[in-house]
C-alpha cells in the first residue's frame, strides 16, 4: 500500500467516525424522547479500503408499529365510553346508600306497605309523601346526569375533530418534509421520527390505516377506509349541539362529505376516542335514558286512579307529569323520568291533602269516609307486585315487576361498566405490551451507545496512528532527500 492510499484511508476513516459519532450523539441526546427513533450511520468500503457514510438510518419495525396504531386507537375509544359509564353509575351511587332509583322505590313500596297497615296513621302519610318526592327526584337527577353526559360526550366530540384538523395540518408539513428530503437524498430521519409522533397522536381520536408510497410518502385512511389525506389534508366536519334532552339526536362527524362517526354510515370508523365518544352518546346514554323512563312510566302506571264505576277515564294518582294524558303500555315515553313529579294534590305544603293517597284524588275510593279505609293502598301495593310488559327496545328485563325492572336497570349499568373496563385494561395492557416491544426494537439503549461510542474511539485512535505512522515515513523520506 502507497503512503498516499494509506493516509487517504485514514482520512477517510476520521470522516466516517466523526459521523459515526455525531449520529450515536444524537441518540444518547435524544434516548428519552418516547417517539425518538433509533439513528445509525451507513458505511460502505470503497475502493482501496477507503471507507464513507453513505446515508443515515433510523430503526424500524413495520408490523409492531401497526400493531401500536391499533391499540391506541382501541385503547382511546373504550377509555372515552369508560369514562362515561363511570358517570352514569354516579345516578347508582354507593349500593349501601340506597340513592338509586331502584332502591328508592324500594323505600316507597315499604313506605306504602306500612301505612296500609295503618291508613290513620298520619306520619306513615307523611312518610309516603317524602318517598314519593325522592323517587321523583332520583328520576329527574338521573335524567339530568345522562343528559349532562350527552352534553359533554358531544363536546368532547368537537374538541377531537379540532384536534384531527390540527393533527392533519401538522402531517402536511412533516410529510412534505420527508418526501422532499427523500428526493434530495437528505437525512430525514428526524422529519420521520416527527411524523409518526403525529401519526400516533391522530390514532388516538380515530382509527386510521396507513399506506407507504413512494419516497415515503403516506396515504391515510380512516379504518372504515374513508380518505383521510391524500397529497393534502381532508376537511374532518362536526356540528356540535350545546345542549341535549331525552329526544335529541347528535350530528355525525364527517371527513370529507362522508359520516365516519354518529349517525348512519356505511364506512363508520370503529375505533378511536371519537367512536367511544359516539357510542357513549349515541347509544349508552340513549338505552339508559329509555329505561329511566319506562320506570317513570311504570310508576304512573302503577298509581294511576281507575273510575270505581267504570265510567271515566284513568287518570294520574300520586305520580304525574307535565302533560298528562294516556300513556301507551309497553312503549317508551322519551324524557318521561325528567319530567315526572309528585301531583300536588297529595301535598299540603302545595294546598294538598294527605289523605288522598289513601282515598284517591280524583275519584273517591273511600265513599264511607272510613279513617281505616286501607283497600286503594292495598292495590297499589297489589301493583306494585304484578308484572308488567316494558319495551324491549330499553334493554332491561321487558316483562318483570316495577322493581326488578329497575333493579334490572341498575344490573345492566354495572354490567356494561364492567365489561368497558374489562376491555380497557385489556387494550390499555396491549398497547403497553406493544410500545415496550416497539420501544426495545426501535429505541435506544444507553449501554450499547455508549460502547458503540467506545467502539468508534478506538476507530478513531488507530486511524490517528495510521496518520502518524504516515506522516513518520513521509518525514523520513523528505529528510532522506
Amino acid at each position: 500500500m502507497s503512503l498516499s492510499l494509506a493516509l487517504n484511508v485514514a482520512k477517510s476513516s476520521l470522516q466516517a467516525t466523526g459521523v459515526q459519532t455525531a449520529t450515536s450523539s444524537r441518540n444518547i441526546a435524544n434516548g428519552s424522547e418516547s417517539y425518538y427513533s433509533r439513528k445509525s450511520a451507513v458505511v460502505i468500503t470503497g475502493e482501496g479500503g477507503t471507507v464513507q457514510v453513505v446515508s443515515i438510518q433510523r430503526a424500524t419495525d413495520a408490523a409492531l408499529y401497526k400493531t401500536m396504531l391499533k391499540s391506541t386507537s382501541a385503547a382511546a375509544g373504550q377509555q372515552a365510553l369508560l369514562d362515561g359509564l363511570t358517570k352514569l353509575s354516579e345516578t347508582v351511587g354507593d349500593p349501601e346508600l340506597d340513592q338509586s332509583v331502584a332502591a328508592k322505590l324500594g323505600s316507597l313500596t315499604n313506605k306504602l306497605q306500612q301505612y296500609a297497615a295503618a291508613p290513620d296513621n298520619s306520619i306513615l302519610a307523611q312518610a309516603v309523601l317524602g318517598a314519593a318526592r325522592e323517587m321523583a327526584v332520583a328520576l329527574n337527577d338521573a335524567t339530568t346526569t345522562v343528559q349532562a353526559t350527552r352534553a359533554l360526550a358531544d363536546a368532547d366530540m368537537a374538541a377531537s375533530v379540532d384536534r384531527i384538523n390540527g393533527l392533519l395540518a401538522q402531517f402536511e408539513a412533516a410529510n412534505t418534509a420527508v418526501v422532499k428530503g427523500t428526493v434530495l437524498g437528505a437525512d430525514v430521519t428526524d422529519n420521520l421520527d416527527t411524523r409518526d409522533h403525529i401519526l400516533a397522536q391522530l390514532s388516538e381520536e380515530i382509527g386510521i390505516s396507513v399506506v407507504v408510497r413512494e419516497n415515503n410518502d403516506i396515504a391515510l385512511y380512516t379504518d372504515g377506509g374513508v380518505t383521510l389525506f391524500e397529497k393534502s389534508p381532508r376537511e374532518v366536519s362536526f356540528q356540535p349541539t350545546n345542549v341535549y334532552g331525552a329526544t335529541t339526536v347528535g350530528n355525525a362527524v364527517y371527513v370529507d362529505g362522508v359520516p365516519v362517526v354518529g349517525g348512519s354510515s356505511t364506512m363508520a370508523s370503529q375505533t378511536g376516542r371519537l367512536y367511544g365518544l359516539a357510542t357513549l352518546r349515541d347509544e349508552t346514554t340513549v338505552t339508559y335514558q329509555s329505561q329511566l323512563d319506562e320506570v317513570a312510566r311504570g310508576l304512573i302506571e302503577v298509581f294511576a286512579e281507575s273510575d270505581p264505576l267504570g265510567v271515566g277515564p284513568d287518570v294520574p294518582g300520586i305520580f304525574d307529569w307535565p302533560t298528562g294524558g294516556t300513556l301507551t303500555t309497553g312503549v317508551i315515553e322519551p324524557g318521561l323520568a325528567g319530567t315526572i313529579f309528585v301531583n300536588p294534590a297529595i301535598d299540603p305544603e302545595q294546598g294538598g291533602d294527605l289523605d288522598a293517597i289513601r282515598d284517591g284524588i280524583t275519584y273517591n275510593y273511600n265513599t264511607e269516609a272510613v279513617a281505616g279505609f286501607a283497600d286503594r293502598l292495598n292495590d297499589i301495593v297489589g301493583e306494585l307486585g304484578q308484572s308488567r310488559g316494558f319495551d324491549p327496545a330499553s334493554g332491561a328485563d321487558p316483562s318483570n315487576t316495577l322493581a326488578d325492572y329497575a333493579a334490572s336497570s341498575v344490573s345492566w349499568l354495572e354490567f356494561n361498566r364492567q365489561q368497558v373496563d374489562n376491555e380497557s385494561t385489556f387494550q390499555t395492557t396491549k398497547l403497553e405490551r406493544a410500545s415496550e416491544a416497539l420501544s426495545n426494537a426501535t429505541g435506544v439503549n444507553l449501554d450499547d451507545e455508549l460502547a458503540q461510542q467506545l467502539q468508534i474511539e478506538r476507530t478513531y485512535a488507530a486511524s490517528a496512528k495510521l496518520i502518524a505512522a504516515v506522516d513518520e515515513m513521509l518525514q523520513a523520506l523528505l529528510d532522506a532527500a
